[in-house]
């Protein structure tokens, strides 16, 4: 399988942005999906935060399966950062991303307290890549539909503050993904997410890749959803589920439909909560 490579010119110009916008903020706000912690983690960052205080959302985590949440926040807690799981659609998450903000830049507060200054709000930059859900949490906090929002990569392409309540200010900013996946299974979870456009991906590859990776980790939730006994490889696993779901063509599975469906099966959650990467691998 070729590189995946997508920077488009909108993304250039956001990361360039966000190295400037980066002296505006006390602190910055990450969010990852639950689902996929440190494929859905921007490499870039990494440079670009130096000093700044860090808080990571794990979003989506009512998708994600929850023992290696708990898992993946403990791993990530070790390295010295804060992290919350979270369900920014159904959690009333507001008071805990306000808790920990305050605790992440205490010494701020203390330093601001010291001078006789009244605290002012505390500004943060929300930053990750496409579709993990920023624009969820900004439309939340903002009770409007503040940051555009879609299941495609790529749609918040303007900076924006948003008020939190009278203690916090967030600045929005668009998903920046960096220039090059090396490591291919990364590029593959993300395109499982919908972070990459699918124009530069091989939907057989994609269904391939989650196949394989359902039969490692889930294989019981394969055999429950599609009715069906695991194979020996991913593709004759594949190949027994478009026979089950009847997907024929000529006496022949219909290869490209099985392998779409697939993919949308599992980007539907279908076979439950799954998560694609695990702390030990």
């Amino acid at each position: 399988m070729a590189n995946i490579q997508w920077f488009p010119g909108h993304m250039t110009k956001a990361k360039r942005q966000m190295e400037e916008n980066l002296k505006l903020v006390d602190f910055v706000i990450e969010i990852r999906d639950a689902r996929m912690p440190l494929s859905s983690r921007n490499p870039m960052l990494d440079t670009m935060l130096q000093s700044k205080p860090h808080l990571i959302i794990l979003s989506k985590k009512d998708k994600a399966d929850p023992k290696a949440t708990k898992d993946w926040v403990q791993a990530l807690e070790k390295e010295g950062v804060q992290v919350l799981a979270l369900d920014l659609i159904h959690d009333n998450f507001k008071a805990q991303i306000s808790s920990a903000s305050k605790q992440l830049c205490q010494a701020l507060i203390e330093k601001q307290k010291r001078r006789g200054m009244r605290p002012r709000a505390l500004r943060a930059m929300v930053c990750g890549i496409p579709n993990v859900g920023k624009s969820t949490l900004i439309n939340s906090i903002a009770k409007r539909k503040a940051a555009q929002t879609a299941n495609r990569p790529g749609v918040t392409k303007s900076l924006q503050w948003i008020r939190f309540g009278s203690d916090i200010e967030l600045l929005d900013t668009p998903g920046v993904l960096w220039p090059k996946f090396d490591d291919q299974e990364i590029g593959l979870r993300l395109a499982l997410l919908g972070s990459i456009r699918e124009e530069v991906i091989s939907m057989e590859d994609l269904a391939l890749f989650a196949c394989g990776w359902m039969m490692k980790v889930h294989p019981e939730l394969l055999e429950q959803y599609y009715k069906i006994m695991i194979q020996a490889t991913p593709y004759e696993t594949l190949l027994e589920i478009g026979k089950k779901r009847g997907m024929m063509q000529g006496g022949q599975v219909d290869e490209n439909r099985l392998m779409r469906a697939f993919v949308k099966d599992m980007r539907d959650d279908k076979c439950g909560k799954v998560t694609w990467e695990l702390v030990h691998d």
